[in-house]
């Protein structure tokens, strides 16, 4: 018994419910402890075995706790204790199930849901949360900028915490889902299946401006190596480069604003788009575009 009460402590970090600290130290020392204020309640039914500042990790276990049976933690909260670097989460957000009630704390977010089965909740990990491709397709979802929803879907990708496959499998399952197009589109672009389509778009984005031809994925010699621009007019001396996924990775970021760089000391002036931008900002890379090419002499 005492080893049982010594693991749930370690596992939640010193914070439990009312009705676990009873059953573990009884109805006595429990009173004694709040009552004497070596222990507090920061909500109602929770109880923290010191009277100290509460860690990250404590009060993320006493929302959890506060809320009904059932709550796992979700979106950022549980893609976080996954391991997803860049995007702490700003507060507790927690799944609720449908139709039960939801607390309002300060600090915590919460959603609720009809999906918490074991197919969308893992069993074992603690604290209780979501898989990892619910997570990342509920914080996606969550999120109000679509720019950052779908960093959020290719950064989980990238960082090997989600595969293609448990993305298709689990978006059905989510319901309601804001940003669903994006999400889709965001994970095929991670997994690498549609990296022509955003050249594909660019170039009706072109057409319509009634742009020249360009020459596709020019060789380009530098000191390191060749390499290749996307899209090249000579004849103006311009050059622009669409990238599939956005580099969250230090070392290719940093590669890739030094081959830029290079680009432009050798020759032509060069515009980067993203691939969301491609998509989804037609006027501001039209705008752009229109510039560039007035600035190297083109007239329509």
């Amino acid at each position: 018994m005492l080893d049982d009460a010594t693991l749930l402590l370690e596992t939640q970090c010193g914070v439990l419910t009312t009705a676990q600290a009873l059953a573990v130290f009884g109805e006595r020392l429990f009173r004694s402890n709040v009552r004497g204020e070596r222990w507090q309640q920061p909500y109602r039914g929770v109880v923290v075995t010191h009277n100290g500042p509460l860690t990250d990790a404590q009060r993320e276990w006493a929302h959890l706790l506060a809320c009904p049976p059932g709550t796992v933690l979700g979106g950022l909260s549980a893609l976080e204790k996954d391991g997803l670097s860049g995007f702490p989460p700003n507060a507790t957000y927690a799944v609720v199930p449908d139709h039960a009630r939801r607390p309002e704390l300060d600090g915590l977010v919460v959603h609720s849901s009809v999906y918490l089965d074991e197919r969308d909740v893992h069993p074992l990990r603690t604290p209780p949360r979501t898989r990892t491709a619910r997570s990342a397709i509920d914080a996606a979802s969550w999120s109000d900028a679509p720019r950052r929803a779908r960093a959020i879907i290719l950064a989980s990708a990238q960082q090997g915490l989600i595969r293609t496959r448990e993305l298709r499998e689990t978006l059905p399952r989510r319901g309601t889902c804001r940003h669903r197009a994006l999400i889709i589109e965001s994970y095929l672009d991670a997994a690498g299946g549609i990296q022509s389509l955003p050249e594909r778009d660019f170039d009706g984005l072109r057409c319509s401006l009634r742009l020249p031809e360009p020459t596709r994925q020019r060789p380009v010699r530098r000191k390191d190596g060749r390499f290749y621009l996307d899209v090249t007019w000579d004849e103006y001396d311009v050059a622009v480069e669409i990238h599939g996924i956005p580099h969250m990775r230090v070392l290719q970021w940093d590669a890739d604003l030094l081959r830029a760089n290079e680009i432009v000391i050798g020759g032509p002036k060069l515009l980067i788009f993203s691939s969301y931008a491609v998509r989804h900002e037609h006027a501001v890379v039209a705008d752009q575009l229109r510039r560039l090419f007035a600035s190297a002499g083109w007239r329509p």
